[in-house]
């Protein structure tokens, strides 16, 4: 690996290698005196696009968008305390005594995998009181968590964070502020780097862009099998070993890991998360293979076909004659749910 000169300008951020130099402030713009960081709209840009592309696939799901916004939008909220709050306490010596601190979120600190069981808590918890079914809501959800990982890992590229450790592949970043932040803590005797082999004038691993490029491929990916699920939950399976894995691997490179005790707690929890993913993908393999009737898929079922025609009439405005009557110029009770059937397949919107 060659050396890279020091760099002084803390906005600036080097790919030395593939000769890209970038200038960008994290604060975006002031307005009344607060400042815009990007950190904060990169991931609200992400939650956008992770919504403009759920919503729309609910029904394909067999669930209501009218009923499931709830559960997301409470999700949302979860997602944020539990991200922050995972974060907090496994950095508490940083936070005590100072709720201030606590709460500002501007400049970072959030934690995905507390992101991630805040949303699903509360998330779930709506979709019990608004009878939303949980697993078909956790395999369409997921597939907007890798989107929204995809895109809002782009903020920590930003803030010049979640960087890992040197490295002499193409990718390998520097910049003013990871050379600042890499020195003080490979120099202070309370630096949290004392123990890495580390050099500031080296390029470090860009973590940011390993976890973006895995989380947008997993999404390709598994959206796509998605339409050939065999049961419900397996979306949210996939997911969680295609996650997992991945993060296992990047949280061993990274300077930045929560710690519990010598432990790298998140990398602990990926693995543990993947192996029991994969544990769990094999046993419903062969019980799907076994007796296939058994696991009929929720959007499938009369349940599901009834209550979205139910959402369908409530929309459009049907009342009971005029359900009545389409039954009657049907034949029977079927029609309706086989009018949800071609609707579903011309790409009409409940």
């Amino acid at each position: 690996m060659n050396d890279v000169q020091a760099i002084t300008d803390p906005f600036e951020i080097q790919f030395p290698r593939l000769g890209w130099t970038f200038h960008i402030n994290p604060t975006a713009f002031t307005i009344f005196g607060i400042d815009i960081q990007w950190y904060g709209l990169i991931i609200t840009f992400g939650l956008i696009l992770a919504l403009v592309y759920v919503m729309p696939k609910m029904k394909r799901f067999g669930l209501d968008g009218e009923r499931a916004i709830d559960a997301i939008i409470g999700g949302v909220l979860g997602g944020i305390v539990g991200a922050r709050a995972y974060y907090v306490i496994l950095n508490w010596d940083d936070y005590k005594g100072n709720f201030k601190a606590i709460i500002n979120t501007r400049n970072g600190g959030l934690a995905i995998y507390g992101g991630i069981i805040g949303a699903v808590i509360v998330g779930l918890l709506i979709c019990r009181i608004r009878k939303v079914k949980f697993l078909p809501m956790l395999d369409i959800t997921v597939l907007g968590f890798l989107i929204g990982q995809g895109v809002g890992r782009w903020g920590n590229f930003v803030n010049q964070e979640a960087f890992g450790t040197n490295t002499g592949n193409i990718f390998g970043m520097t910049g003013g502020t990871i050379q600042d932040t890499i020195f003080r803590n490979t120099t202070y005797a309370d630096g949290s780097m004392l123990n890495l082999d580390i050099d500031y004038l080296q390029p470090v691993h860009p973590c940011f862009l390993y976890e973006s490029a895995w989380c947008l491929l997993g999404f390709l990916f598994i959206s796509t099998y998605s339409k050939r699920r065999k049961y419900d939950g397996q979306i949210l399976l996939m997911y969680m070993a295609w996650y997992g894995a991945e993060r296992f691997v990047v949280e061993g490179l990274r300077t930045d890991s929560l710690m519990a005790g010598n432990i790298r707690f998140s990398q602990m929890l990926s693995l543990v998360i993947c192996l029991a993913s994969v544990v769990i993908q094999i046993i419903m393999f062969f019980r799907v293979k076994r007796d296939p009737e058994k696991y009929v898929l929720y959007c499938n079922t009369e349940e599901s076909k009834k209550m979205l025609e139910e959402a369908r009439r409530l929309r459009h405005g049907d009342d009971d004659e005029e359900y009545d009557e389409i039954i009657d110029n049907n034949g029977d009770e079927n029609a309706p749910e086989e009018n949800i059937q071609e609707e579903n397949e011309n790409g009409t919107d409940y």
